[in-house]
């Protein structure tokens, strides 16, 4: 099997076991606040943050160098989670997925502003076609809008955000700071609201908690091991299987069954993210590549991005040559 070959099974695999992970979010949020659900989720992901500030060597402190920023990245973590973890329990799984990948379009623009990325017309064309495609999962006028649906949006938009600060500040901060700052927050917060909606939690749905993340360090650990074989064209376009593991889910545990105008609309959003990866593998397409280099899931703050994982080990093999 050639490398790239390697990279796209692995990155299948990944992104099937981060559906798996989000049918736990869905079964939970029937019977608990996305607070609550937040709350353990980071709790039960400190072990891995903890042996991963162990490991990192690189000498320095945790104050962050571009502080407005970092703090403007950690909130839009913190958002996208509570946000998409109430989109999966109060919505069908298609339909959350076709609404979060409206998040590369939404990267594709916040890179003018904030990247400094000159965008050509084909890629608005394209960003503005995804965005009909959004529109027509959400058909406005013919369906009511739910608090589900903004949520969903509030997570695409707040995803894109948090991703795009990466790409701007990234060379600049520690990755123990990218990593540790959305988890506290996280944690913070949700243990400020926490004895508001807490709903005692049995032994069974605890043990939930810990297989999301559990799920979660396996599907980042795939991640890596399909960057690490294959280029990031290869393996960023897989993240879109997750439509398909979300139908097969759905039906399965929820007795969902999208709709027809779900199924197009994510055909639309699909087509013209794939279009984007395409015209950002080109270098003279694009200076800054922001949405190839998204690492294409979004992010929690519930458990390390797979960015800083893989900054992390990149730099404990270079200190260990």
């Amino acid at each position: 099997m050639s490398p790239n070959a390697r990279g796209a099974v692995f990155a299948l695999m990944s992104f099937g076991v981060y559906s798996a992970h989000d049918v736990i979010v869905k079964w939970l949020g029937g019977s608990y606040s996305p607070f609550q659900i937040v709350f353990f989720s980071v709790l039960f992901g400190f072990p891995l943050v903890t042996v991963m500030l162990i490991r990192d060597a690189r000498p320095g402190h945790l104050r962050p160098v571009r502080p407005w920023w970092t703090a403007l990245r950690t909130a839009a973590a913190v958002i996208t989670g509570v946000c998409a973890f109430y989109a999966f329990s109060a919505l069908p799984l298609a339909q959350v997925y076709a609404i979060l990948f409206a998040s590369p379009l939404i990267i594709t623009v916040l890179s003018i502003p904030i990247l400094g990325e000159s965008v050509r017309l084909r890629r608005w064309a394209a960003v503005i076609v995804g965005l009909v495609g959004v529109l027509v999962v959400l058909r406005p006028g013919a369906t009511e809008l739910s608090l589900g649906h903004l949520a969903a949006l509030a997570a695409a938009f707040s995803s894109a955000t948090a991703s795009i600060i990466v790409r701007k500040i990234g060379q600049d901060e520690r990755d123990v700071v990218l990593l540790l700052y959305p988890l506290l927050a996280n944690f913070a917060l949700m243990a400020a609201i926490l004895p508001f909606v807490y709903v005692p939690m049995p032994v069974e749905h605890l043990g939930g908690l810990a297989l999301m993340a559990a799920l979660a360090f396996v599907a980042s650990s795939l991640v890596i091991a399909a960057y690490k074989s294959a280029e990031a064209v290869i393996v960023a376009p897989m993240q879109y299987s997750q439509i398909l593991w979300a139908t097969l889910y759905g039906a399965l545990f929820f007795d969902e069954v999208p709709d027809l105008w779900t199924l197009v609309g994510a055909a639309i959003v699909i087509g013209s993210g794939l279009y984007i990866l395409m015209r950002e593998s080109g270098r003279a397409a694009s200076r800054n590549r922001p949405v190839l280099r998204s690492r294409t899931r979004f992010e929690t703050a519930t458990a390390p991005r797979v960015g800083q994982l893989m900054r992390l080990m990149r730099r404990r093999a270079r200190g260990d040559e």
